[in-house]
């Protein structure tokens, strides 16, 4: 009979980054950006009903049973943690979906981010958001950058998430981690009361409503500094959806406080490199200037690439496109793979037709 942490021990031997668990089918991995059985064997999951409800609580069981999706994280006997995902399917019954979360904290300067993105950890105040769609590394990126403020400064550091994935010792700050459901009924109770812990530094999980986004501006206007994510895959993209989600009668207001308090944008995916040795990451990055600031208030955020392309030597900042045209011609990605993640793909077709005719 399989069981869940010798599946979970095969998948990261195999360094892999997600597994999937259902009934009646072969263990999946994610291996590279791509799906692939776990083994070559033909062990299947006999009940993954059984197997995946033996991982949780009664708590978790319950709220299982009644809203038929579950988020978690969970702690495996040696100490290695995942974030779950349980959903009933018409296939199978019960699956389960587990991201493996690397067992140490990976260095900020050692995930291939624009080098200006370390500015961000130095600053005690405002709005700094990582974007990107799922997948996409933001979590890592953001566990990265407060432990080097943790590292670094005697910062109260509070962290909300759902789940919590990396856990963070006390350093030279102090930290504190609630998990959605756990320490707190939702994000927006969280940050609710964040304000009134004494907090320096914010980490909300996802910026998912208007409430939690309103929450966020609210604390960064007012001295915090509040890293937070969305789901939005480049600057502009980001500006927007920030201002969109409040009705139009308050726009106005919230550009103004937006160009006040954001700081930045990072906005990333991760592209199978071409030598099949895992992902790379491609990065756009738009740091907050006078210029900027006045777009946001009126209502130009159109104009932030060229923001972004007169950035670039003064400021670090960078395009999507750029950085994935960089990795092409280093030979760090395939032709194939830039233009499929490009947003422009124009510039990156005839690099297609030379791998063609070559």
């Amino acid at each position: 009979m399989l069981k869940i942490e010798e599946l979970f021990a095969q998948a990261r031997e195999k360094g892999a980054s997600d597994i999937h668990i259902a009934s009646g089918r072969a263990p999946v991995v994610r291996l590279h950006g791509e799906l692939t059985y776990l083994n070559d064997n033909d062990d299947v999951v006999s009940n993954s009903h059984d197997m995946l409800f033996a991982m949780l609580t009664s708590e978790q069981s319950e709220f299982f049973k009644q809203s038929l999706d579950l988020d978690f994280a969970y702690t495996s006997t040696d100490n290695y943690r995942y974030r779950g995902n349980l959903f009933m399917q018409y296939r199978g019954g019960v699956n389960g979906v587990f991201r493996l979360i690397p067992d140490t904290i990976p260095e900020l300067h050692d995930l291939g981010l624009p080098p200006a993105v370390k500015n961000f950890t130095d600053l005690h105040q405002g709005l700094v958001l990582v974007t990107g769609p799922m997948g996409s590394g933001k979590t890592t990126t953001l566990a990265s950058m407060v432990n080097l403020i943790n590292r670094n400064r005697a910062d109260h550091i509070l962290t909300i998430e759902d789940p919590i994935e990396y856990i963070h010792k006390n350093l030279r700050g102090v930290v504190n981690q609630r998990e959605v459901r756990i320490h707190t009924k939702s994000y927006t109770a969280a940050l609710r009361s964040a304000l009134r812990e004494d907090p320096d530094v914010i980490m909300v999980g996802e910026l998912r409503d208007l409430e939690t986004i309103s929450l966020a501006l609210t604390a960064a206007e007012t001295g915090h500094l509040v890293f937070g994510t969305l789901h939005t895959t480049d600057a502009v993209g980001t500006v927007n959806r920030i201002i969109d989600v409040f009705p139009p009668g308050e726009q106005n207001k919230v550009r103004i406080m937006l160009a006040e308090s954001l700081k930045g944008v990072l906005s990333q995916q991760l592209i199978p490199r071409s030598d099949k040795q895992g992902m790379v990451v491609a990065a756009e990055l738009l740091i907050n200037t006078s210029a900027l600031a006045n777009m946001i208030r009126d209502n130009k955020t159109f104009q932030i690439p060229s923001i972004i392309q007169s950035g670039k030597a003064k400021s670090g900042m960078c395009m999507m496109d750029d950085s994935i045209m960089d990795l092409l011609k280093n030979g760090v990605i395939s032709p194939q793979k830039a233009y499929a993640f490009a947003q422009d793909k124009t510039q990156f077709r005839q690099f297609l037709k030379e791998e063609n005719n070559g």
